[in-house]
């Protein structure tokens, strides 16, 4: 079986193909990804020799690269997206473009090239905020109510991909996660900037009250979910990918990084809290573990130590990333 991954130098794609080079040595991989500021080749360094790994640089809206990409594939799974709320918020019009247009242009070259599967990977935002102190949780039945730009163009997604199953018949599935961590995450988000920064011997800059609550997932949990999907997930179907620990507030979750990396609170640092932060996320994921099987291997805190350790011995590979305009990015977003 030959996939086109797309998104896959980011870092829920990257996983993923490593994840499936590793489980399924008879297929293989072509990845198609622009290279932004957060696709990063050296996410793949290891396999980028393996006979049944092709890369192509190109960008998900440009329909001659996507149907040429697509020429005689048979699965397509979907992880290209702008995907920082923070930044969406700074400039929507990336997340637009990418995020709509390019689903929708791989949806018409899925169409023309008689795809048998394609997989739409979503997030848990586009569902909007839970209130903090229920016990409610999203499930596939959930409205949609996305309240930043990213979330909105998420949602947006979405709806096309359903759309194109239920006009055209393409077969499609979709899987709404939350919070991914691991190795290779992009050092804007929450988890790696708390490691990197500790490890530079920098605070941690906390946003608002740091009360705002999440479930963590880690990828390579994520990864085994959407191969269960590609294999056994009925075709029109969403699927929730989530977490088997109990949800935890930021602040809890920085403290928690910081005792595992032996440093006191001392570290956190509170900044100015960003536009329409979403107060709780929470995903019940009992539909995929009822019809496909599925539940995470790994828990919070042995999996905080192995991304740890991770960054610890990868430095090389963040030092390089959080020089140059990243800083830039950086200090603008917490100092300015």
């Amino acid at each position: 079986m030959k996939l086109l991954v797309t998104g896959g130098a980011g870092f829920i794609g990257a996983n993923f193909i490593h994840y499936y080079l590793k489980n399924h040595s008879e297929d293989s991989i072509i990845n198609l990804d622009k290279l932004t500021y957060a696709g990063n080749l050296a996410n793949l360094e290891a396999i980028k020799d393996n006979p049944n790994y092709t890369f192509i640089k190109g960008d998900i809206c440009d329909r001659r690269i996507v149907d040429s990409a697509m020429n005689d594939v048979d699965v397509v799974v979907h992880f290209a997206a702008e995907s920082h709320v923070d930044r969406s918020i700074i400039d929507a019009s990336p997340f637009i473009h990418t995020n709509v247009v390019g689903t929708h242009t791989l949806l018409e070259s899925a169409l023309k090239n008689n795809i048998k599967r394609f997989h739409h990977i979503s997030t848990d935002e586009v569902f909007g905020s839970l209130e903090l102190n229920s016990t409610e949780k999203f499930n596939e039945s959930t409205g949609y109510d996305p309240r930043s730009p990213y979330a909105a163009s998420k949602a947006a997604s979405d709806h096309l991909v359903r759309a194109y199953n239920i006009t055209y018949g393409l077969p499609t599935t979709i899987s709404n996660c939350s919070n991914n961590f691991g190795p290779f995450h992009f050092p804007e988000k929450l988890i790696p900037l708390a490691i990197t920064n500790i490890l530079e011997g920098k605070k941690v800059p906390v946003y608002g009250d740091g009360k705002n609550v999440r479930d963590w997932l880690y990828v390579e949990d994520h990864c085994r979910a959407i191969d269960l999907i590609l294999q056994k997930g009925t075709i029109g179907e969403t699927y929730f990918v989530g977490s088997s620990d109990p949800e935890i507030n930021n602040l809890e979750l920085v403290r928690k990084i910081l005792k595992l990396m032996g440093k006191s609170e001392s570290e956190i640092e509170f900044v100015k809290d960003r536009p329409g932060h979403d107060r709780r996320y929470a995903i019940d994921w009992s539909k995929i573990k009822t019809e496909l099987g599925w539940e995470p291997k790994h828990n919070l805190d042995s999996a905080l130590e192995e991304t740890i350790e991770w960054f610890k011995n990868n430095e090389d590979w963040w030092q390089k990333i959080k020089s140059g305009e990243y800083q830039r990015y950086y200090e603008k977003q917490y100092y300015s």
